[in-house]
């Protein structure tokens, strides 16, 4: 059965443990993810501890499943050990570029979706926290990650204790161009977007945060300019910090 046609994000979760052996059979059998040059730019950081979960909270705006999950997994783009097993054979490594950060993030975001893939197939609940990229150098000094490393996923992980309704998507011709890339007119833009603009939940989401549009709702309250800009500098600095730039 495809799981992905009933998967939801879950954000509440049960007491119930994940045993470190289940938990390093599904990172296993997630490694035979596609991988640029078969190096596996990746690394995945486990935090059980209650401590360590409190500490990475405020990273991820103290949202609550980040310390009721059991587990939360951090999602690395790594060029450091490949860096150093190059160094100790003899090689010359070049990986503190951007190019090998965007190398690695994408390596490390494939492994994370194949991990979530197999994890929810087993019945368990995972809820991926885009805020990783809004305070990078929080989660970096708090996982200790060395230079060469850079959080870029991170999902709370459990078994369900909750049954939300899906998320809604765009239809699935507003995604696909044939051959070549086809612009989107207005008549386009009005007919992928009435389904999610018409849901009751969105037309109350405009109506409570005093706006006309659902558009508006995410350029002028949830991802504004100054927010992105404010944000993106922020990770130029973190990728700084962490030797991917100079």
């Amino acid at each position: 059965m495809n799981n992905l046609k009933q998967r939801r994000t879950i954000r509440k979760y049960s007491s119930e443990d994940i045993s470190e052996t289940f938990l390093t059979q599904l990172l296993t059998e997630a490694e035979r993810t596609p991988t640029m040059g078969n190096l596996q730019l990746y690394s995945v950081v486990i935090s059980r501890n209650s401590e360590m979960k409190r500490r990475l909270a405020p990273a991820h705006f103290n949202q609550p499943m980040v310390e009721s999950a059991p587990v939360v997994l951090t999602f690395c783009a790594d060029s450091r050990r490949t860096t150093l097993w190059a160094h100790q054979r003899k090689g010359n490594p070049g990986y503190n570029n951007f190019l090998s950060f965007v190398n690695a993030a994408a390596d490390a975001l494939l492994y994370c979706q194949t991990f979530c893939n197999l994890a929810e197939e087993k019945g368990l609940g995972t809820c991926f926290l885009g805020t990783t990229f809004y305070n990078p150098l929080s989660i970096v000094e708090t996982l200790a990650l060395p230079r060469l490393v850079m959080p870029v996923g991170t999902i709370t992980l459990g078994w369900p204790a909750e049954s939300p309704d899906q998320s809604e998507r765009l239809p699935i011709e507003s995604i696909i161009h044939s051959e070549t890339y086809c612009d989107y007119t207005p008549e386009l833009i009005d007919r992928f977007y009435a389904e999610k603009e018409s849901l009751p939940a969105n037309r109350q989401f405009v109506e409570i945060n005093n706006k006309e549009t659902l558009a508006q709702v995410f350029t002028d309250i949830r991802y504004t300019r100054a927010d992105n800009e404010h944000i993106s500098a922020t990770l130029i600095s973190a990728l700084k910090h962490q030797g991917f730039l100079d």
